[in-house]
């Protein structure tokens, strides 16, 4: 397997993309799959014509990213935009993409495009694993749609993200581009994936029951009691002070975390607290769930990319071949000045690996022994190994 990463912050979107396909596809004998990562103030139209100029018809799939990215060469971020492409070439894997824009049922988009990407690959069969990009507010039901045409195929990826959600996030293949919506890429491969998600969140004494919710993700009441009112004793604040947008940097180092049957908590951030008392969740929660508060400091936030990529490496047994890094944009609110320093203690970890680590909204993946998940203020590894 042969691999590269590529990156620009040409002011120009055409060149950008043609600068990063000719660095990222030397030497390839034929692309599988380019990951491409961009900035909304790119025209996304524009960066992918500059690509598909160099690549023609080869497998894409990306996603716009919160203000930069993160590679070997460091954070990369552009008042005028940026893109990144992490590419490979492999005569033993085959991937194939799909997209679709967000219909009245989003677990039928899930089933459209996993038929979709089998259909392409000319199979009926189950890919090995696959990528999910999804923009916010329905990632778990495109999964739900997903499963039900491949089965519980392992996952990995994240949710596209804006600079300021205002809902500038746009999501890309080789077929097009979409502003609500799902896109997949199959992997048909013997090279096998490993995957770590994860958040370095530690439970505290605060724990308590789903009683009321809004949907699913509107959380009304915890034990009972109006859900604000309950978080705010949790995590010793005043009310007024959790009201409204306050509550989403308030939580980013105090999220509410949901444990399953192997030990394992997926993350839930807390992002509005409403008029009501009620709490705007970034994902899914249903009535008589557990819930427990969480919490995290800088330092642990810092040090999680490159203690999880050491994991990571010893599950391949060192044989990782490159690396996805989705890491939660939520979370780059607090290590915003510290993103070089993280980027050099990834390097100084795995050596010369190459990795590309977009900022994203909410983070797919699943751990030993867990299913595919959907969560938020973490960060999901893969690595697919030689």
């Amino acid at each position: 397997m042969k691999v590269n990463v590529a990156w620009s912050t040409e002011g120009n979107e055409e060149v950008a993309g043609k600068t990063c396909a000719k660095k990222a596809v030397l030497d390839l004998m034929e692309t599988k799959i380019a990951f491409l990562y961009s900035s909304v103030k790119y025209d996304t139209e524009k960066l992918l014509n500059g690509v598909q100029s160099v690549m023609g018809t080869a497998p894409i799939i990306g996603a716009t990213s919160r203000d930069g990215i993160i590679v070997p060469d460091g954070y990369i971020t552009s008042q005028g935009g940026y893109a990144g492409m992490l590419a490979i070439g492999d005569p033993d894997t085959k991937v194939t993409t799909a997209i679709t824009s967000t219909s009245i049922s989003p677990v039928e988009d899930g089933k459209k495009v996993a038929k979709r990407a089998m259909e392409k690959a000319g199979t009926k069969e189950s890919p090995a694993y696959f990528m999910m990009i999804a923009t916010p507010g329905n990632e778990e039901d495109f999964l739900k749609g997903i499963q039900d045409v491949i089965g519980d195929v392992p996952c990995f990826g994240g949710t596209a993200s804006d600079d300021d959600l205002s809902g500038q996030w746009r999501i890309y293949t080789e077929e097009g581009i979409v502003d609500d919506g799902v896109a997949v890429a199959f992997f048909y491969t013997n090279k096998k994936m490993q995957n770590i998600i994860d958040g370095k969140y530690h439970e505290t004494i605060h724990s308590g029951i789903v009683t009321a919710m809004t949907g699913e993700r509107e959380l009304d009441e915890i034990n009972g009691i109006q859900a604000l009112k309950q978080y705010a004793e949790w995590t010793n604040n005043k009310v007024k002070d959790l009201k409204g947008s306050k509550l989403f940097n308030k939580s980013i180092l105090e999220p509410i975390g949901v444990k399953n049957s192997n030990n394992f908590i997926i993350l839930r951030h807390p992002i509005n607290g409403n008029t009501d008392y009620s709490i705007n969740l970034s994902n899914d929660m249903y009535i008589n769930t557990a819930v427990i508060h969480m919490q995290c400091t800088k330092g642990e936030m810092i040090n999680a990319p490159h203690l999880i990529a050491r994991e990571l490496n010893k599950k391949t047994d060192n044989q990782s071949a490159f690396y996805i890094i989705n890491h939660s944009a939520d979370r780059k609110e607090i290590i915003e000045g510290n993103l070089n320093d993280i980027a050099k203690k990834i390097k100084d970890e795995i050596g010369d690996i190459p990795f590309i680590m977009p900022f994203t909204y909410g983070e797919y993946g699943r751990n030993n022994h867990s299913t595919n998940l959907c969560g938020s203020l973490m960060i999901s590894e893969v690595a697919i190994c030689k």
